[in-house]
């Protein structure tokens, strides 16, 4: 293996397990969050822009996931189903857009929504944070706090996604995210907030199962199709919670 191969993944083992004590407190009240919504009736939902919605699918229809988690997917924001993808740069930087999106979602009060924006600067996970929370839906933001405060926000308020969330977990990555350095190669290499996301919203809905648990609520959990009696145990749940399956 590269002594940079080395130095990478030694650079995400210390993010997780500073995610795993920094962060301790903010995902169990995120958690919470979800654990509560759950019980009363109400929804999940998970939102990012562009490689942010990378995180978010992954937590979505996934063999050993929480069968209640809904992305929140909109043209142009979900990075590789656009052509050229140098356009989500620009579509996530529109004033507006993040309202027509909430308006055309089942998304409601009470609901649970978590939004992953690394920088947290550009206007549509700004607004989405700032207009589902005034329709009185829980918010949960996932960011880089370093990235964030590194940057001027790209909205007209002047605020970051992060001011309107109920609970902030920190990804951990540093500006501009990338994490290599080499001679003879100007700029940082090798992204990290993929992985650290990610890891954050499975840190969330294992907690979420965990809280349900406690409360004495059995959550539905996605059996791999692939083993024998998966997809029979996947069909009869996804029937017992059609209201709160939205991507089906």
């Amino acid at each position: 293996m590269s002594k940079l191969t080395h130095t990478y993944l030694e650079g995400i083992i210390e993010f997780l397990k500073r995610i795993e004590i920094e962060e301790e407190h903010a995902i169990d009240q995120a958690a919470q969050i979800m654990a509560d919504a759950v019980a009363k009736g109400n929804r999940l939902f998970a939102f990012g822009c562009s490689h942010s919605s990378l995180p978010v699918q992954d937590v979505v229809y996934r063999a050993g996931g929480l069968m209640l988690m809904n992305a929140i997917l909109a043209p142009g924001i979900a990075h590789l189903d656009v052509r050229p993808n140098t356009m989500t740069s620009g579509i996530e930087k529109l004033v507006g857009y993040a309202k027509v999106i909430l308006d055309n979602q089942p998304i409601q009060a009470g609901d649970a929504l978590i939004i992953i924006s690394v920088s947290g600067r550009n206007a549509v996970p700004i607004e989405m944070a700032q207009i589902a929370r005034e329709k009185g839906i829980k918010v949960i933001g996932i960011t880089s706090r370093k990235y964030s405060q590194g940057v001027e926000s790209r909205h007209p308020s002047g605020k970051k996604m992060h001011d309107f969330a109920d609970v902030v977990i920190d990804n951990k990555v540093e500006m501009g995210d990338a994490m290599l350095s080499a001679d003879g190669l100007p700029s940082k290499f090798t992204p990290a907030s993929g992985v650290t996301s990610s890891a954050i919203m499975h840190c969330l809905t294992t907690a979420t199962i965990e809280k349900l648990l406690e409360r004495g609520i059995t959550p539905p959990v996605f059996i791999a199709a692939n083993v024998d009696g998966g997809a029979e145990h996947n069909l009869n749940l996804i029937k017992e919670n059609r209201e709160r399956i939205f991507y089906v």
